[in-house]
């Protein structure tokens, strides 16, 4: 009966047209245009690429895109430098001046008479040199400020590329100095600053970054000092004001090359094995903790000769190697640096400089980035001193919340990236070990631990 009841019901349906005859003859026509187009972006494309990669030159019809890097703030000051009065050298040093080349291909020179030579001078005992560039790769063109060094008295064919930054800094600096001869520093900022250029920098065991002030300019916004051998980098700071107002407060910028004495940074043996001794947690594989120890070294421009390295706790973050130790010069203060990672490639996660005094009943927090990437997570890493019982963290002015802990004082909680926290440990009868602010996530590692508020606890 029901076998019956389908037949009928089917004989009803009309069938619907084969439809693969239809979609095989518009599937022909879409692909002989589809092979057109190509046909005529390949030749488009061959010329574009030919540009952009400077085979081929740009067309004088073409105008480049600009980028939008501002002009440069110094552009509009007068050139400064005893050499910019030398109209024949500043000429063929303009046709000295190059392009730059980066992972993306090689920047040309895009009309060496805009090419603005904004400083000269043998002032820092050697010839050095900062000109305003106009750069151009394909169709996109851009304004650099590059500097160029040659020895004292150097022809305009002796001058060679030191370095570049982008044309809207308002302030450029350089370096160079090495263990055997020495150097020289260079800041140049607008024409109505003071230069102040500080060196030596020290950890003072009350927790601050100190340095001795090396050169001061007189106003012009020049500062210039001659550095002696120095067996580690010079650790320079810059400061360019403007009456009350500070127009740049960071590093100077530039090389440093080590004497053929060997590596400062590199760890012995010895101090690693008393890096150890009463640490928390599993003992890290020995490559893995040597270059941690050498990167906090190198970071923190402290030696490995005179500098107590000691491991505070070691294990895993996201599946990675990680630890969390100190590096202390003599009498000085405490660098903390929590690293994870293998023994060739690994993140720092906290740079902070500790008062001497207590740091070693400190608990430490640190907030994690998300792997791969910069973006910033809520997660928060907490390593305890030995004989702590409990730990709590304070986050935003609310209350204390426990931290879980494993056996080797470890624990994990959650904090708002932009939320200011505090992370207390507690011992069995309830007495305070310590307490420590939880460091905001850095931006910018370019400066020595504690050379910034978020870096140090100390105000």
């Amino acid at each position: 009966m029901l076998t019956d009841t389908l037949r009928q019901a089917a004989a009803t349906i009309s069938a619907p047209e084969d439809p693969w005859p239809g979609f095989a003859r518009r599937e022909r026509l879409r692909r002989r245009t589809r092979r057109v187009r190509r046909t005529a972006l390949a030749v488009v494309v061959a010329a574009a690429v030919g540009v952009q990669t400077n085979v081929v030159p740009l067309p004088g019809w073409a105008p480049g895109i600009a980028l939008a890097s501002p002009w440069s703030a110094l552009a509009s000051a007068p050139p400064r430098g005893s050499l910019t009065g030398d109209t024949a050298w500043v000429a063929a040093f303009r046709d000295r001046v190059t392009g730059l080349q980066d992972p993306d291909g090689f920047w040309a020179v895009a009309g060496r008479e805009r090419i603005k030579v904004l400083y000269a001078s043998d002032a820092p005992g050697r010839r050095v040199a900062l000109v305003l560039v106009p750069l151009r790769f394909g169709f996109v063109t851009s304004w650099e400020l590059i500097w160029y060094d040659g020895p004292a008295g150097a022809a305009p064919s002796e001058m060679t590329y030191a370095g570049n930054q982008d044309a809207g800094d308002p302030v450029v600096t350089l370096s160079q100095v090495d263990g055997q001869r020495g150097g020289y520093a260079l800041v140049i900022g607008p024409p109505d600053t003071t230069v102040t250029i500080s060196g030596d920098p020290r950890y003072a065991a009350r927790g601050v970054v100190e340095r001795r002030e090396l050169a001061r300019s007189d106003g012009g916004g020049v500062g210039v000092v001659l550095l002696p051998p120095a067996p580690l980098p010079p650790g320079l700071d810059a400061r360019v004001t403007r009456g009350s107002s500070v127009v740049y407060s960071g590093a100077v910028f530039g090389g440093w090359g080590s004497s053929a004495d060997g590596d400062p940074f590199e760890p012995p043996a010895g101090q690693l094995a008393s890096a150890v001794v009463g640490s928390r947690g599993p003992a890290p594989d020995p490559a893995i903790l040597t270059s941690f120890v050498r990167l906090a070294l190198t970071d923190s421009h402290l030696p490995a000769s005179g500098t107590t390295v000691r491991l505070r706790w070691s294990g895993s973050v996201n599946g990675q190697a990680a630890v969390l130790l100190t590096v202390q010069p003599s009498g000085g203060g405490v660098v903390a640096y929590a690293l994870h990672g293998s023994a060739t490639s690994s993140r720092t996660d906290l740079r902070l400089l500790l008062p001497a005094a207590g740091a070693e009943l400190r608990p430490i927090a640190w907030r994690l980035r998300a792997e791969g990437g910069d973006g910033r997570t809520d997660r928060v890493l907490v390593a305890t001193p030995t004989g702590t019982a409990r730990a709590a963290m304070t986050a935003g002015g609310g209350s204390p919340v426990p931290v879980t802990l494993d056996g080797s004082g470890f624990g994990t909680t959650a904090v708002p990236p932009d939320q200011q926290a505090t992370v207390t440990a507690y011992a069995a009868d309830g007495s305070l070990l310590g307490s420590t602010p939880v460091p905001p996530f850095e931006n910018n590692s370019s400066r020595l631990p504690g050379d910034t508020p978020g870096t140090r606890i100390v105000p």
